[in-house]
């Protein structure tokens, strides 16, 4: 017995004595976290603590310093060692989060996030971003920031991103509404201010946009609410307006398919139908994407693999009504001349091929191919 007691009292001595040997130099510590040397204060505090230490101050402090340095492997560790000691810590957790999303990890990210609210069901942050991370569903979005927001309307990101996720939905009365309340606890927050013309605009609360739009636009020019404010002015009757406004997108080449369009109907309704056919055609030009051709040419390579001969060769054609493509050109004359067999259509497609200046570099041995079956078609066609 008196054995056992002297074994208990030199491992109690041991015990004592090494703590007492951790000594840290407070002054040291605070000198590195003042000139943000945290990877120094780091690998200081991982020399004076063992690696196996179960001190959670210990843990925290390397976890912060490594997470500082940017070291997220060797912080997680520590705070996956603070987890085990002290489970379901939230400070803890959040940072598991933090880590685990800045590392690309946002399965694990969720799952801590997801623990934080079964713990703290009214965590405004915890499904804040929560809503964040989330990718593949709307719906599922929506509704963490819908528990955010009600937690607190007031939060600026919450409330862009919600009424978002409304627009996204075509539910423009939820989202103006959102906005609206974000708005009256901060009047002058811009972005809101300007995250809301488009859902006034759709609830036909065109007044209102211009209003908000134009002291908007006196802070300096910004494309959105520009396009927002011309389509106010353009459906309150004031066709002059709305024109001045896209005018200036065009100058900074902003301009798009709406902004477009509507000048056409405004220039219209000016009964200046000159001004209205240019831009009714740049509209086109405009809604007309510069790869539609290419697809069209996809599309019908495909049509004619199945052996759809005369609807392929309608696709050919429809994808070069809008724009040039040399490889059209040549699919035409190919299908023409080896499948359909009807060699003055091939003749006037190969002809056309080699009118639209192919690359001579990369389509050498078609440019060949091509140049002798034109020799070959004149002689057979005449």
């Amino acid at each position: 017995m008196k054995k056992l007691f002297f074994v208990f009292f030199l491992a109690l001595l041991h015990l004592v004595t090494f703590a007492q040997s951790i000594v840290l130099d407070k002054e040291k510590l605070l000198e590195y976290y003042q000139t943000q040397r945290y990877a120094d204060a780091a690998q200081y505090l991982k020399s004076i603590y063992p690696t196996d230490t179960k001190d959670v101050k210990a843990l925290s402090q390397m976890a912060y310093c490594n997470m500082m340095a940017g070291k997220l492997p060797e912080a997680e560790k520590s705070y996956l060692s603070i987890n085990e000691i002290q489970p379901n810590t939230l400070p803890v957790l959040f940072n598991l989060a933090n880590i685990n999303t800045r590392r690309g990890n946002d399965t694990k990210a969720k799952a801590y996030l997801e623990s934080i609210v079964k713990i703290d069901t009214i965590n405004f942050n915890a499904f804040k971003q929560l809503a964040g991370l989330i990718k593949d569903s709307l719906q599922l979005k929506i509704a963490y920031l819908k528990k955010a927001n009600s937690l607190n309307s007031a939060d600026a990101d919450v409330a862009t991103d919600l009424a978002q996720g409304y627009r996204d939905l075509q539910q423009w009365a939820l989202g103006y509404q959102v906005l609206k309340v974000a708005i009256a606890a901060d009047t002058s927050n811009l972005f809101l201010l300007q995250a809301q013309l488009p859902f006034a605009n759709e609830l036909k609360k065109y007044k209102e946009v211009i209003y908000v739009g134009e002291k908007l636009l006196k802070d300096g020019t910004d494309a959105n609410v520009v396009k927002n404010v011309g389509k106010a002015y353009y459906f309150l009757k004031n066709y002059q307006k709305c024109i001045n406004l896209y005018e200036m997108l065009e100058k900074m080449a902003m301009q798009n398919e709406m902004t477009l369009y509507l000048m056409t109907l405004s220039y219209r309704e000016l009964k200046n139908l000159d001004m209205a056919m240019v831009y009714a055609k740049k509209t086109i030009e405009e809604g007309v994407s510069a790869n539609t051709a290419t697809y069209y040419g996809l599309l019908a390579g495909l049509q004619e693999s199945n052996g759809n001969l005369t609807t392929s060769v309608s696709s050919y054609k429809r994808g070069l009504t809008f724009s040039e493509n040399s490889n059209i050109y040549y699919r035409l004359g190919l299908l023409y001349d080896l499948k359909l067999k009807q060699q003055k259509s091939a003749l006037t497609y190969y002809n056309l091929y080699l009118k639209s200046k192919p690359d001579v570099n990369s389509e050498k041995e078609q440019i060949e191919y091509v140049k002798t079956r034109v020799s070959d078609l004149k002689v057979t066609t005449k």
